[in-house]
């Protein structure tokens, strides 16, 4: 690490990044366009740095700048200067997008199959990406409605827990379902343990940056500068930061910078272009190298990842992206993902990339969305509190005869993967909570499916404890490879008799739950469930505020009923 007092004697630190006030850092004049950055692969200070290859497990390669001067500028670009430009799409082009294809979970027999086990999701992509749509007038395609990730986008104010030891505390509660007459509700909260300010560790944050020509359009690069600034804002001295610009080819844009300097990334960002082909592969192989490079065992290691997706030059093959960020992730260093832009997007790579990675996905629709991932959330988005959290349910089958789980598709997992702590799953930042609602049909009641003709009858008699099922989560601190375990009984405590005594948080999540399901087409929503009662379920639940988050909801579920599909708009 750079001793402090060189960092110390730079007499710029931060400001607007103005050309003069950049290219008296040795970044080039935006009408230089020899040293354009996304035009020319040269490297001021030294040659262009090659990212090793794709193919597992090669050692990196060596990165003699970061060594011999740690805060020397490296301008390199992100495509060779006879690429072509690549617009993106336009109005009235084809829509690309891609999103992973998941069935809505099945309704389970607790008698057959009382267990349910899956990995906890805190990613936000799927809530922004679906208002990005209904503000356009649009139905989502129901592919990219990821319930989960719509309930998760919100803070539900769960009682925390002191202890960073045990970084959960659980909060359950039981309640007739506003959908369906016969069921119930299972509503289970996690809230993680808020690292305090002066206790967070150190960042080493490599940020991976598509330059591709795709990445164009005012909703893409310009707005990925905006958003990075902001992260930017945030940053403390003891923060590093490092860049990488990828197009054609990939290069490192800036070399490990200290937070001090936060003009030097400034300049970095405004001197990026858009042009080219999308090396995404390359990329993620320089990003990589350079968080190993620098790595901290006392620092939080993350690469950054800011894309529409549309890898399409070089290693571009999900599969073997994946398996490349899933066998990096064992380095320690975590994979964050923001996907941007409409027209193209791949959200399935997305997912893909931050699942595998043991990070978090997110999606950059406005400003406002960059504020609340970069400056509100900064301490969930970027510090982790606990890996692999996994939680398993056992229902009672005395109590419960059949259930669901509500969204959550894509990370389901085999009951004995949650004592398999070699079975990864959901990495989850400081301050955060995570939910998840399971729909149970109570003994007694009308169940979905009708009884087996040569079975025994279901016991109908109430469980004598009056417990209607038991919860386990288990986790890993960051770095560890031994879990830990928390569990506790759910039982007539927790239950509430009509939806209007259940708490608030429940009352939201309800909503949430149901804006979901109603925008997918999920089949166990009754028709008298409509956008006006998810509206006023919502508008009774909306409590603290703050930032307006909850009042917009209101207003996109009251507006749903009124979009046409992707098909019907003529887009």
């Amino acid at each position: 690490m750079a001793p402090a007092a060189p960092m110390a004697a730079s007499a710029i630190r931060d400001g607007a990044p103005t050309p003069a006030a950049c290219e008296a850092l040795g970044f080039p004049r935006a009408d230089d366009r020899r040293d354009s950055y996304s035009r020319r692969g040269r490297m001021v200070g030294g040659a262009v740095y090659a990212p090793p290859a794709m193919s597992m497990p090669p050692p990196p390669a060596p990165y003699p700048a970061a060594k011999a001067a740690p805060m020397q500028e490296m301008v390199v670009t992100g495509a060779a200067r006879s690429a072509p430009f690549m617009p993106g799409p336009t109005p009235g082009e084809v829509n690309n997008e891609r999103y992973p294809h998941a069935q809505a979970n099945p309704i389970k027999q607790t008698a057959q199959e009382p267990v349910s086990t899956f990995s906890v999701d805190v990613d936000t992509a799927a809530y922004a990406n679906v208002r990005r749509f209904l503000n356009d007038g649009q139905s989502p395609p129901r592919d990219a409605v990821r319930v989960e990730e719509l309930i998760n986008y919100f803070d539900y104010g769960y009682a925390k827990p002191t202890d960073a030891q045990v970084p959960f505390k659980p909060f359950v509660a039981v309640t007739p379902s506003p959908w369906s007459s016969d069921r119930q509700i299972v509503h289970i909260g996690l809230q993680g343990y808020d690292i305090p300010r002066a206790q967070q560790p150190p960042l080493n944050l490599v940020f991976l940056i598509d330059t591709s020509g795709s990445m164009s359009d005012e909703a893409k690069l310009p707005l990925a500068r905006k958003a990075l600034n902001l992260l930017v804002d945030q940053l403390r001295p003891q923060d590093r930061v490092s860049m990488v610009a990828y197009a054609g080819s990939a290069g490192a844009v800036l070399a490990p910078t200290s937070g001090r300097e936060k003009l030097k990334m400034r300049c970095a960002l405004a001197a990026l272009e858009s042009g080219g082909s999308t090396a995404g592969g390359q990329g993620l192989a320089l990003a990589y190298d350079l968080a190993v490079q620098n790595f901290d065992a006392k620092a939080v290691n993350r690469v950054i990842l800011m894309t529409d997706g549309d890898f399409n030059v070089g290693v571009a093959d999900p599969a073997k992206l994946t398996d490349f960020v899933a066998a990096k992730r064992k380095t320690g260093v975590y994979l964050s993902v923001y996907g941007l832009g409409e027209g193209n997007y791949n959200d399935t790579l997305m997912q893909a990339l931050a699942q595998n990675g043991n990070g978090t996905a997110g999606y950059i629709d406005t400003l406002n969305e960059a504020r609340k991932s970069f400056r509100d959330d900064f301490s969930g988005s970027l510090f982790p509190i606990a890996d692999d959290v996994k939680i398993q349910v056992e229902f009672n089958p005395k109590a419960v005869s059949e259930y669901r789980l509500i969204g959550y598709e894509t990370r389901l997992l085999n009951r004995e993967d949650f004592n398999n702590d070699r079975v990864d799953a959901g990495e989850v930042g400081s301050g955060t909570s995570v939910t998840a609602l399971y729909e149970v049909t109570p003994v007694g009641a009308l169940p979905s499916s009708d009884p087996l003709r040569y079975a025994a009858p279901a016991a109908r008699a109430p469980a004598p404890s009056g417990e209607i099922a038991f919860l386990k989560v288990r986790y890993k601190l960051p770095g560890g490879e031994t879990s830990k375990l928390i569990e506790r009984p759910i039982g007539p405590a927790d239950t509430y008799a009509r939806i209007d005594q259940a708490p608030e948080p429940t009352r939201w999540a309800l909503a949430v739950a149901g804006f979901g399901q109603k925008l997918r087409g999920d089949p166990w929503i009754s028709r008298d469930f409509g956008w006006k009662a998810v509206g006023d379920l919502a508008q009774g639940a909306r409590g603290a505020d703050p930032y307006g988050l909850r009042a917009e909801f209101v207003q996109l579920a009251r507006a749903a009923g009124e979009t046409k599909t992707v098909n019907e708009s003529g887009n």
